[in-house]
């Protein structure tokens, strides 16, 4: 679409717009933000360029925890036509309204990610994300039918009949998270079907992270294009960036959404390259603005033209979570890290789980039990053996400490329909 190819002269004089137009709404509309402009003396005519907006103050989700339900409206109620919320299985749900100028923004931007994924009106896309509460569904569903495509809203779970659909309907695009998308390959395996005859072209993965190995197993099983995309609920849902089909980073649609990165200890603003926390601002919400939202998400904006010609800056892969961060015997440990060890190992499957050992509320220990692959798995003993040692020598040099491993069976650890659990905690 057109906006993805401004130039650099155009976003940035539509980005300024845009921000004091996010500004002065939120200023006008939202006692939530009226509240913290009057508490830190600022007005919105005193931000005039991006260097100024790092004055504005972050918004948390502690923040949107505690204005539950409404409290983040900036429209009366009469005005909202949808409500989406986090699963809140961490305390209250971050609640989402969208007004009808919100959720037409909304679904011309997951269009855009798709098209740039190389979705046409000539696909037939799956949707197997849940629908409901979650955006994930409705998200991609609106997008997708305003790109044109034909879209099957099957939501996730009964994924024999999702494999049958597929093939009745001659699906092209699957929608899903990539833990289920593999997890439909070994079932479709099971009943005795090869993937790569179902005919898909592309794969639109969100929802949770996705590995460079991930993503391969994918490909190879699946004999299509995979995609990422990224969203969160509390800024708009799906349709943020998404990747085109270079696949080197998600370009961010910044003429919607206006992005910095920040060094998540000091909240101090970061260079294009450099590492650190997303935080977003949407630029034209309505029902309920967000200014400065810190996501947690770790990663790097991307400045270099992009091959395909789109201008738009693009972000990096996320590599971890400024609150996932494991904190074991004074070291710094992140998911991310782990799952990159284990993607350079043939013999072990992509499903893995970290179970932290915990002591009057203290991680003492961390146990990485992995699911062998039916090729790796022997009635060998000393072959696992040397498998394990190898396995907590790679840990132990990438994660400067050494966690125990636990070999697991093939197809032993659980499986999902939505975002892989990957952590959990016992106490001893």
């Amino acid at each position: 679409m057109q906006s993805d190819f401004y130039s650099v002269e155009e976003f940035s004089t539509r980005q300024g717009k845009g921000l004091q137009q996010a500004l002065n709404y939120a200023y006008q509309n939202s006692p939530f933000y009226r509240r913290v402009f009057d508490e830190n003396n600022l007005k919105p005519e005193q931000i005039k360029t991006p260097a100024d907006y790092a004055r504005v103050p972050f918004t948390t989700k502690n923040d949107l925890r505690q204005a539950y339900p409404y409290g983040m409206a900036a429209v009366p109620l009469e005005e909202i036509l949808r409500i989406h919320a986090s699963s809140g299985t961490t305390g209250k749900p971050i609640v989402a309204g969208y007004t009808r100028a919100d959720l037409d923004c909304w679904a011309e931007g997951v269009a855009r990610i798709c098209e740039m994924a190389g979705v046409t009106s000539k696909d037939i896309a799956q949707v197997s994300f849940g629908y409901g509460l979650f955006t994930g569904g409705f998200g991609l569903h609106y997008g997708l039918e305003r790109l044109g495509a034909t879209v099957v809203p099957f939501s996730s779970g009964n994924t024999e009949r999702q494999l049958s659909l597929m093939q009745d309907f001659q699906t092209s695009v699957l929608v899903s998270t990539p833990s289920f998308a593999i997890y439909m390959a070994e079932i479709a395996r099971e009943l005795g079907y090869n993937p790569r005859d179902f005919g898909l072209r592309i794969g639109l993965f969100g929802g949770e992270p996705c590995s460079d190995a991930m993503r391969e197993d994918i490909e190879s099983q699946w004999g299509l294009k995979a995609t990422l995309n990224y969203g969160l609920t509390e800024v708009v849902g799906p349709g943020i960036s998404g990747e085109c089909l270079e696949t080197a980073g998600m370009h961010i649609l910044e003429d919607v959404y206006y992005p910095e990165i920040i060094d998540p200890q000091s909240g101090k603003s970061l260079a294009d390259g450099e590492k650190g926390e997303l935080v977003l601002t949407p630029m034209f919400k309505e029902a309920f603005p967000v200014l400065r939202y810190r996501t947690g998400d770790i990663t790097r904006l991307i400045a270099e033209p992009c091959l395909c010609g789109r201008t738009t800056r693009r972000m990096d892969y996320i590599t971890g979570r400024s609150d996932d961060m494991i904190i074991i015997k004074g070291v710094n440990v992140f998911p991310s890290q782990i799952e990159e060890v284990l993607a350079g190992f043939r013999e072990v499957s992509p499903h893995y789980c970290l179970v932290l050992k915990k002591e009057k509320g203290f991680i003492k220990d961390l146990e990485v039990q992995i699911e062998l692959t039916p090729e790796g798995f022997t009635d060998s003993f000393k072959e696992l053996e040397a498998l394990d040692n190898r396995i907590r020598q790679r840990l132990r040099s990438t994660l400067s400490l050494a966690p125990r491993v636990k070999l697991m069976e093939p197809k032993s650890l659980e499986r999902t329909t939505g975002k892989a659990k990957r952590i959990f905690a016992v106490e001893e």
